[in-house]
């Protein structure tokens, strides 16, 4: 187990390593000079080459590389061109919000997909069945978008539930924290349930077929109980990978929900970032969400093995 750990590490060390890479040579070809943006169009050229040489931006791409990445390791992110304070700043206090909206809006759509998919599978051809599908088919096939500007004239509108946009911290209203990311959260659950409940079908589907329930019916074993205990035991591993990389999809994919509704998380921070060329930001940016994905993904993968001994039997007979 402790090899295995330990190969997930260094594999997630090399993807961390070769995406910032990656990001920095692709951010530095965005058109713009970060010393002219904050300068102003104004500036003469001198100013602009003596502010490029105080931020080394006149030196080779790898020696830039370099230092940046240094300076990340050693908690020093660099600062942002935009708004003057240390990106690493600007994301912390802009990652409560982007987090709330990611974690109810997965919270929801795992307690939905496993009803509705677990129900899919044991009644199979039901009317329960055909919702399954058609809110599969809805999560699928309708832009988030789309689903934000329809609930926001509905619910908000219309009916006056929840504010149309704008963001209050939970520390001064909690109910009206929880108002601000209800419709963000529930136009990102619907995206997700297409994919989480096809899963949940799918595994539910093919654990009752496998040879431990025909077992478990020989033995005379309650159907319920034979379920509980040795179908859904086997079926939990395909949603357990699945939903911890779709969190951490959903920690990138905030963007189009929190420019609609206005909060003030990391998706709308990135998209500041690009539209204002703030190219110290968005190398941040990027590098951070990557590591939540990185990091999500290693932590799926040491649950998967935890719940399904046989995985991890099966890796350390193949390395041996």
């Amino acid at each position: 187990m402790l090899k295995l750990v330990v190969k997930r590490l260094l594999s997630a060390i090399a993807v961390l390593f070769v995406v910032s890479l990656i990001t920095f040579v692709v951010l530095l070809c965005i058109p713009g000079d970060p010393a002219q943006l904050i300068l102003g169009v104004e500036a003469t050229p001198e100013k602009v080459e003596a502010l490029r040489a105080s931020m080394g931006l006149d030196q080779p791409w790898y020696v830039q590389y370099m230092h940046w990445i240094q300076g990340v390791l050693t908690g020093n992110w660099g600062t942002s061109y935009l708004y003057g304070e240390n990106v690493w700043t600007l994301i912390c206090q802009r990652l409560p919000v982007t987090f709330s909206v990611a974690l109810l809006s997965m919270a929801a759509a795992l307690v939905v997909s496993a009803i509705l998919g677990i129900l899919a599978a044991l009644k199979k051809g039901s009317p329960v069945d055909l919702l399954s599908r058609t809110v599969m088919q809805i999560g699928g096939a309708v832009p988030s978008f789309w689903l934000a500007m329809l609930f926001m004239l509905l619910f908000s509108s219309y009916l006056g539930w929840f504010p149309v946009t704008g963001y209050t911290a939970p520390g001064e209203n909690f109910g009206a924290f929880l108002k601000c990311i209800a419709l963000p959260s529930l136009v990102l659950a619907i995206g997700e349930l297409g994919i989480l409940i096809r899963i949940v079908r799918s595994s539910m589907l093919t654990a009752l077929q496998q040879d431990f329930m025909m077992s478990a019916n020989v033995k005379g074993l309650p159907p319920a109980r034979a379920i509980v205990h040795y179908a859904l035991r086997s079926a939990i591993i395909a949603p357990i990978t699945i939903s911890g990389m779709q969190l951490a999809k959903l920690l990138g994919g905030t963007v189009i929900v929190e420019t609609i509704f206005a909060l003030p998380g990391i998706g709308r921070l990135m998209l500041t970032a690009v539209e204002q060329r703030d190219i110290i930001l968005l190398q941040g940016i990027v590098l951070f969400i990557t590591s939540m994905v990185v990091l999500v993904s290693l932590v799926t993968d040491l649950a998967v093995m935890a719940a399904n001994p046989t995985i991890r039997t099966g890796e350390e007979t193949v390395q041996g």
